[in-house]
């Protein structure tokens, strides 16, 4: 049985791949620092087995990759995104820049490294301030944040480490992605459950940031099936995956809004000091590279994906109204 290795697994995108390689009857070993949350997160998938795991440990990975036998690996581990880009800068640079190393050493030094596919989530955050849109992979990345900066770290390391050492290892750029298993400290998720729960009577206001910064929204089970691809195709690459689409905030706001019959000026307020130091402008993908190399392409609209999120948050807020059982 095919053995593959999923880091940060308890997060959203380590989720959705977990669910698709166990129904490709693919055994998953999840590595997370928060074990509750990742059995929580995986629970009722048959074929997945998740272990705590020290990211600033030495050699661990190489451990765990020895120990499992594993073949594919998909690196998810990530600290902070939305306003947390700028928090904790050393430990974002450990983990989401020099945790990649280890990974990649750890393959190197395996004597199953020809045998061995890795993928990384690497990030459109890498583009920065792009000055040009759409971004294709052969754009300038100049990160204008902590966490844009770790991110091309690693996605420089990779072309490095495929270069000199003929490495199965390849970078999924990706652009903004979502789903009901986005959290709350991501805007699309906050902006959902606030409009499930202003139309429920939850909530009087949201308050953002900003409604004009726009992003490329696309749909998180989507882009895990591209990342399957690369680590499937004969020859490891780099590519941008996004729908090609921009959106602002307020598009979003207004979807979520509009889907629970309310307008949303009445209900949303602006605070300028949410904004982030250095705000990345006009994030669109151009995604025909792999489109033409791999045959993928982004196909759930982000009205789909905002209804999807908004109808389960006022599932969750109905539940949590209900009187216990036996009460």
């Amino acid at each position: 049985m095919t053995v593959a290795i999923i880091t940060g697994i308890s997060g959203q995108d380590g989720h959705w791949m977990a669910r698709r390689l166990a129904e490709d009857g693919v055994a998953v070993i999840g590595l997370s620092t928060d074990i509750e949350r990742a059995r929580n997160s995986v629970a009722g998938l048959s074929n997945v087995a998740v272990q705590a795991f020290d990211y600033r440990q030495e050699n661990a990975f190489a451990d765990v990759l020895d120990a499992s036998g594993a073949t594919l690996i998909f690196n998810f581990a990530a600290l902070a995104t939305g306003q947390g880009m700028f928090d904790a800068p050393w430990e974002m640079g450990r983990l989401n820049g020099g945790f990649v190393l280890d990974i990649l050493e750890a393959m190197r030094t395996s004597s199953r490294r020809h045998s061995l596919r890795f993928v990384q989530a690497s990030s459109s955050e890498m583009f920065g301030q792009a000055e040009t849109m759409p971004q294709s992979e052969r754009t300038a990345m100049v990160p204008k944040s902590p966490y844009g900066c770790a991110k091309l770290y690693a996605h420089h390391m990779i072309g490095v480490y495929r270069a000199t050492y003929a490495l199965h290892a390849s970078s999924a750029i990706l652009y903004n992605h979502e789903s009901i298993r986005r959290s709350t400290q991501f805007v699309t998720r906050k902006i959902s459950a606030s409009a499930a729960a202003i139309s429920l009577g939850r909530q009087d206001t949201l308050e953002l940031g900003s409604l004009t910064i726009s992003r490329d929204w696309g749909y998180a089970p989507e882009y895990m099936a591209a990342m399957l691809r690369m680590a499937a195709s004969e020859t490891p690459d780099d590519y941008v995956v996004g729908t090609g689409r921009l959106h602002s905030i307020g598009d979003v706001v207004e979807l979520a809004f509009s889907h629970v019959g309310l307008d949303w000026r009445r209900y949303v307020k602006i605070n300028p000091a949410w904004v982030r130091p250095i705000e990345s402008i006009g994030l669109c993908a151009d995604p025909r590279r792999i489109f033409d190399g791999l045959g993928w392409r982004a196909e759930v609209a982000l009205d789909e994906i905002i209804a999807e999120m908004v109808d389960l948050d006022l599932v969750r807020l109905a539940a949590a109204s209900q009187p216990a059982s036996g009460e």
